[in-house]
């Protein structure tokens, strides 16, 4: 749970952005705050009227008397000076017959149902005093009770603006409407509230990366190489001394490869990680080959019995043919060592770059056979939603995430953390 509070604080932009246009929405459309149209009050019993009320005594100027009125002419109020007959009785010997005050304002009945217990299929009903409200959306329900928050009727016209927020999302046009055509079913005509939404699109999400919420497999042949891909920036070297961090706390050795021997920032910052992590780094002149690199460090590796060889790479974009055809002659080299090799190839992905995502998939994955996936950098964007879309297109195992440049900031998958982190849910 610690990591998923980091991760809900740090999701914050992208979950703050699905707050503003679900509160938008919300806002644009016939809203009701109480009860549901379907819910009527108890009907009163017909009573007769009842009489009018004693009028106050009079002031001590007498007023003129009129002639009594006939027994068959309606009672009147009280005219002083007042006959016998007229005096009315007092409140204490009203006949049976005459019906009990009726307050002016209809009593609203006490057992109608508040909207929270209209059943709505599939949808947790929240708790009031358990539910943990942060965030924008989150101040929406500190307005009032939650069982009188605002409904707004699940139409035609309020899916198509929820499919529009979460293009905005970057969860893609596709992923968006499937999600809303299945948060829809069975719930058109329904009233409900912003936050019976957010549960529908939590859910609905986390049930998209379910499946792909994997950790990175072990194998006991050994070493077992991991090529690390990716585009210029999108957080390769912290990432991979990150996770070597993580495998020799659970007793694995492992070893780094400095695979970008065209920038000697890059192996210099590699270092540093594999001092943090405690590893040793493997390094080759600037400039050199990095396929002959990769070939030096499997040999050493099985020299050594090492468990884990780690080969970082380059940054490439996906559009520069010459360098991809560079990565792809690395993994030709790596397989010349070992058929089987490499085992895992990760690659990193920047959740900043949005649906270009999709693109860097596409492309890494038929040159160096994408394995599995790692985000990186949540805790920058807006744009959160594109895992979802990444899940929903590719079925790639995601293995971890990262919400900073901490050595702990990188931790597995979770599908249900993800989810109610995205949409400013507390799983709490």
């Amino acid at each position: 749970m610690a990591f998923f509070k980091k991760l809900k604080d740090r999701l914050f932009n992208s979950s703050s952005k699905l707050d503003e246009g679900l509160d938008a929405i919300m806002q644009d459309g016939d809203l009701e705050d109480t009860d549901p149209p379907d819910v009527q009050p108890t009907p009163q019993p017909d009573l007769p009227a009842p009489e009018p009320a004693p009028a106050e005594p009079a002031p001590a100027e007498p007023a003129p008397v009129e002639p009594a009125p006939s027994e068959d002419a309606p009672r009147t109020p009280a005219r002083p000076p007042p006959t016998p007959e007229e005096i009315p009785p007092p409140v204490s010997e009203i006949s049976a017959e005459t019906p009990p005050e009726i307050p002016t304002q209809p009593v609203r009945p006490t057992a109608a149902p508040t909207p929270l217990e209209i059943p709505i299929e599939d949808i947790p009903t929240a708790d009031p005093d358990t539910n943990q409200r942060s965030g924008l959306l989150g101040r929406l329900f500190v307005r009032g009770d939650i069982a009188r928050a605002p409904r707004r009727v699940l139409d035609d016209d309020m899916l198509e603006q929820l499919e529009e927020l979460l293009i905005t999302a970057d969860m893609g046009v596709e992923t968006a409407l499937r999600v809303t055509a299945n948060m829809a079913e069975g719930r058109m005509g329904k009233r409900l509230s912003a936050q019976e939404i957010k549960q529908l699109l939590a859910a609905e999400i986390a049930r998209i990366m379910e499946p792909v919420a994997q950790p990175m497999p072990l194998y006991r042949r050994t070493p077992q190489v991991v090529l690390v891909v990716g585009v210029n920036g999108s957080g390769k070297t912290t990432t991979i001394g990150k996770l070597a961090s993580q495998f020799k706390a659970a007793g694995k050795s492992v070893v780094i490869a400095a695979g970008d021997t065209f920038r000697a920032a890059a192996v210099e910052q590699l270092q540093i990680w594999g001092d943090r992590a405690g590893v040793p780094v493997l390094t080759a002149p600037e400039g050199s080959d990095p396929a002959s690199l990769a070939w030096d460090a499997m040999e050493q590796a099985e020299r050594d019995g090492v468990d884990l060889l780690m080969i970082d790479t380059a940054g490439r974009l996906q559009n520069r043919a010459d360098l991809m055809e560079e990565l792809a002659k690395i993994v030709r080299v790596i397989r010349k060592k070992d058929e089987t090799a490499p085992h895992n190839t990760l690659l990193v992905l920047d959740a900043t770059t949005g649906q270009n995502a999709l693109s860097q998939v596409e492309t890494f994955q038929k040159l160096a056979d994408v394995s599995g996936l790692v985000m990186t950098k949540l805790d920058g964007t807006a744009r959160g939603g594109v895992l979802v879309a990444l899940a929903d297109k590719f079925g790639l195992p995601i293995h971890a995430i990262g919400v900073g440049e901490q050595i702990d900031d990188l931790a597995p998958f979770d599908p249900e953390e993800f989810a109610a982190a995205l949409t400013g849910l507390d799983t709490g």
